[in-house]
């Protein structure tokens, strides 16, 4: 018998156990996929891909066969992910929405593994390439919080997506004002390692999904190393770095493959002439040449190899760009247009945001805000049907954080929400609100219930 609508809402708030399979056994299948399909490269005249080399699995304490997730949380973290995404025609104002549409395609309890729901099931017969790859963002996203968090517990970890963060420094594609990078090979996320006023860390993210086996995620996995190999930032070769294939199963529970990249740099530390530090202050673009450049061998360098480099030079400079664009993410999250277009530069795409509904903390219009869990947050609603019944879903940051993001206070607010890192409620649902909440340690929160 199906669910109803508020016996499924409760199953958004239950915790449930994701796997995860590292192993050295895993990394030798992924070096082997990617060996033939360097050998298929070459039998068709195609260019050798550039791979990171060395992948390993992740440490014991990285994570132990599993994490422990709801399915509400992962849809939160794939909301964030998508807030600055340039693909719906809502001008980017309500992107993150676009999650909602997963809220009945998994199923878990405590005491068993996370997989599809019947309806998840039904839903990727039609949609299998969309929804394996959104919802692998969302696990992975989602695994590798958890796993920074555990690695640098000091510190706060944001995710910033890479395509809007690079562009403020490099024209990715003839859209682009500039000269393109012309190589497509790209992470797609930076996790931001960070404590206010320090040096940050950055790990490239490739996230991938299928609704296959094991050894589909083998190939996806190779995919992904050479996607990570894009962007190198500090010395050559020396970015660290995690690949995600989510295997969603049709009649299984769901696997999250992962392995890792080591490396000794992905600092962002400043220089004298791009030094760290004054994030209030506005960004435009800039056209740092594209390439990367290895080190110079008998006092000659070698030529340029295609990619994004972030040179020591600029780390100041992109430390300032990931922070920003962090800020518009969580802006967008809360539907607020006017505060979002500051955060970005032209070519990230502050004229999308310009003219957007401004929220009541910086305008006179009303918009929403709601106490969850005991603790104000403003931002944005949406009323939809969910099996035929009506619900209201909220997305918001903070009241205080909001504040002081909407007035370019961005020094201040991470002030602030590395302060409150270890404070928030891990309650997932709200007794007064009738239904799932999920709060971030970046001051965001996704709510759901049903509306009389």
């Amino acid at each position: 018998m199906p669910k109803s609508t508020a016996e499924a809402l409760e199953d958004l708030a239950r915790y449930s156990n994701v796997a995860v399979h590292s192993t050295s056994a895993l990394a030798g299948e992924v070096g082997a996929a990617a060996a033939e399909d360097d050998e298929e490269r070459k039998e068709k005249d195609l260019e050798a891909l550039r791979r990171k080399p060395g992948l390993r699995p992740l440490n014991t304490s990285d994570v132990n066969g599993s994490v422990r997730l709801t399915p509400w949380d992962v849809l939160h973290t794939l909301a964030r992910a998508i807030s600055l995404a340039r693909r719906g025609a809502a001008r980017g104002l309500a992107e993150h929405w676009g999650s909602l549409k997963y809220s009945l395609a998994l199923r878990g309890n405590p005491t068993s593994f996370m997989g599809l729901s019947a309806e998840g099931r039904d839903t990727a017969d039609y949609y299998k390439a969309l929804q394996s790859g959104e919802l692998g963002v969302g696990f992975a996203l989602a695994v590798a919080e958890r796993i920074l968090s555990r690695r640098y517990p000091d510190h706060a970890v944001s995710i910033i997506p890479s395509d809007t963060a690079l562009r403020a420094g490099w024209a990715l594609n003839s859209r682009d004002k500039g000269t393109t990078v012309g190589y497509r090979y790209r992470p797609q996320y930076f996790a931001e390692i960070w404590r206010p006023g320090e040096p940050s860390r950055i790990f490239p993210i490739v996230s991938r999904g299928n609704h296959g086996t094991a050894t589909t995620s083998y190939g996806q996995l190779a995919d992904a190393s050479a996607y990570i190999e894009g962007v190198h930032i500090g010395a050559y070769d020396e970015t660290p770095g995690l690949i995600f294939s989510t295997q969603l199963p049709l009649d299984e529970t769901l696997t999250v493959h992962a392995l890792k990249a080591e490396g000794s740099d992905g600092w962002l530390s400043g220089t004298a002439t791009s030094p760290l530090g004054n994030l209030n202050a506005q960004l435009q673009d800039e056209a740092w040449p594209p390439g990367i450049h290895p080190p110079a061998e008998n006092g000659k360098g070698p030529s340029a190899e295609p990619g994004i480099h972030v040179t020591d030079e600029i780390t100041g400079w992109f430390q300032r760009v990931l922070a920003r664009t962090s800020a518009a993410g969580l802006t967008a999250f809360a539907g607020d247009g006017n505060s979002t277009a500051p955060y970005l530069t032209t070519r990230q795409g502050s004229r999308r945001f310009s003219a957007g509904i401004a929220h009541a903390a910086t305008d006179s219009v009303q918009d929403a805000n709601y106490t969850l869990l005991g603790i104000p947050f403003v931002g944005t609603d949406h009323v939809f049907r969910l099996n035929r019944t009506r619900v209201e879903a909220f997305s918001g940051v903070h009241a205080d954080l909001f504040g002081h993001l909407s007035r370019g206070r961005l020094d201040q607010y991470r002030s602030d929400v590395y302060a409150l890192r270890s404070t928030w409620p891990s309650d997932t649902w709200d007794k007064k609100w009738a239904g799932p909440v999920s709060i971030h340690q970046d001051g965001s929160v996704l709510a759901i219930h049903l509306l009389p």
